[in-house]
């Protein structure tokens, strides 16, 4: 099989937003466009029994919010479609700027009600940061919202980049009569509260065309005036300024009633990038090499209760992954294999034979992965840009069962390795403490170590606010630190030492009396080469 082919079949996009703007709705969406499921769910309520295809944790179902990122792959039109669906919440940030790690674009749903908020900033900020190219959905247009020009403006300002419509809506709210595809020329009108795919569709290419007046009434008057006014307003849309991340086409629609997502779908897929070089700390790994590599940027304990397995998410950067072929673990320096590789639907998942760069593989993993970890065909190189970043929130984590502390012990090491949050223990006292960005995080790994480990505990609240990684390049100079800070000292899962600050002005005076001491804000310092044997 022609591996540069497949190449250029693969899409895989990230989809992200500000908690409630209707991203796992849209995920939905783009599934029964590629005939994966048959009928949406909805997350507006928990009185709706229905759920996300998306979320498939319980806590997930009973909250009506998405805590950890899905894989979904489908096909359409002859392309495969990689979909990660991201968390929203903010307190779950962390896994979500590791899934843009392993993406070659993102979209980016806005809601039209609210505009653009504090997550949606920070999101764009990441992707920015790594130029990622961006499409922006804006979303509920089934709701009276705000002006499409105002949002237009202030999406531009608020995530500093250059936009340029590619849909229109017609009306809003109530009024909602459907999209104008402004890159396709002609318009689409649906009928509202479609859970399903449309079979036909309703196509008026020439804004000119008396069907217009006809189908629309006084609306075609305010389309046309909408559209030379974008046209005067507007650069010209280009495809290069797109794939740089210079430029963002902003669709409209509800994904809800299914207005606008085959646009914005179809779309995406002519214009979006296929799977693109990847930046490791030897070299730049670009997607067409013969060898296989490939890194893992996320980890799931119990993606299947009944069978308490974990999974480690593949992301394949080169060449071709095999079934049952041996690969080289990087950070562990040996060979490994897997006899059971899957793609997946949200938790459905199925065993492939072979996967390409752009695709996400599921791994089942005893425990040898780690996220950041590298895969290859025996090449020393590590990918670059996988960092766990500096909790601010702590808690120690206390045993409520004594009779069931093996099982404590087993649920907190597979949840901290999914990054769901950091795990630091203290030589005093072997005092465990769990290290966050959230208060949300503390209640989700309450509910999963008590159903899926069957481990009762509490948390006790530290008076910490940062927790710093430390390095040096004089040996003594850290030991001397260490003990006389052994009270603030701990050790993250790869032994590394942790400093934790009792506030920012505390950790800006060791910076200071310590100038022979470095303090990492993230663990991107760290390699995760193995060591030769016997060193």
């Amino acid at each position: 099989m022609d591996i540069k082919h497949e190449i250029l079949r693969r899409r895989t996009f990230a989809i992200i937003s500000h908690p409630d703007a209707g991203k796992t709705t849209l995920t939905e969406k783009l599934l029964l466009y590629g005939g994966t499921i048959q009928t949406a769910g909805a997350v507006r309520s928990n009185k709706i029994r229905k759920t996300a295809a998306s979320d498939f944790m319980e806590i997930e179902r009973q909250r009506g919010i998405s805590v950890a990122t899905s894989v979904m792959t489908f096909e359409y039109d002859g392309l495969i479609v990689n979909i990660l669906d991201t968390p929203g919440h903010k307190d779950f940030a962390e896994d979500t700027y590791r899934t843009l790690t392993a993406v070659d674009s993102v979209i980016l749903v806005v809601d039209c009600v609210k505009g653009v908020e504090e997550q949606t900033e920070n999101l764009m900020r990441v992707c920015r940061m790594r130029k990622t190219p961006v499409i922006v959905f804006v979303n509920k247009l089934d709701r009276e919202g705000r002006r499409a020009f105002d949002l237009m403006d202030e999406i531009e300002k608020k995530l500093a980049i250059r936009v340029r419509p590619l849909s229109w809506p017609i009306g809003m709210g109530t009024a909602f009569k459907g999209v104008y595809n402004l890159y396709e020329r002609n318009l689409s009108l649906f009928a509202p509260g479609k859970t399903t795919v449309e079979l036909h569709r309703q196509v008026v290419g020439d804004l000119e065309d008396p069907l217009l007046d006809e189908r629309l009434g006084r609306d075609a008057g305010v389309l046309r005036d909408d559209v030379a006014l974008i046209e005067g307003v507007y650069d010209r849309f280009s495809v290069d300024d797109y794939l740089r991340a210079e430029a963002a086409p902003v669709f409209f629609g509800s994904a809800l009633n299914n207005f606008g997502v085959r646009e914005l779908l179809e779309t995406f897929l002519r214009i979006a990038p296929p799977p693109q070089a990847r930046e490791a700390d030897a070299r730049l790994v670009e997607p067409t090499e013969e060898k296989l590599s490939g890194f893992v940027f996320k980890i799931h304990a119990n993606i299947d209760p009944r069978h308490r397995d974990r999974i480690a998410f593949l992301r394949v950067c080169s060449g071709r992954f095999e079934r049952d072929k041996s690969f080289f673990h990087v950070r562990l320096g040996k060979e490994v294999r897997f006899s059971t590789p899957y793609n997946f639907m949200a938790q459905r998942k199925s065993i492939i034979e072979e996967a390409f760069p752009g695709d996400v593989v599921g791994l089942y993993d005893r425990g040898n992965l780690k996220i950041g970890d590298t895969l290859t065909e025996g090449e020393a190189l590590t990918f670059r840009g996988i960092p766990s970043f500096s909790p601010e929130l702590f808690r120690e984590l206390v045993s409520t069962d004594p009779m069931r502390s093996k099982q404590l012990d087993k649920g907190v090491k597979e949840l901290t390795e999914e990054g769901l949050a950091q795990l630091f223990v203290q030589n005093l006292g072997r005092r465990k403490i769990i290290g966050t960005v959230g208060e949300l995080q503390f209640d989700v790994i309450h509910y999963r170590l008590l159903h899926e480990y069957g481990a009762s505990c509490r948390f006790e609240r530290l008076g910490y606010a940062r927790a710093c990684w430390l390095t040096s390049d004089d040996p003594a100079s850290l030991e001397r630190f260490m003990e006389l800070k052994a009270r603030d000292i701990a050790h993250d899962r790869d032994g590394s030492p942790v400093f934790f600050a009792e506030s920012e002005w505390w950790l800006a005076r060791m910076v200071e009396d310590n100038p022979k001491i470095s303090f990492h804000l993230t663990s991107e310092f760290k390699t995760r080469r193995a060591e030769p044997s016997g060193v």
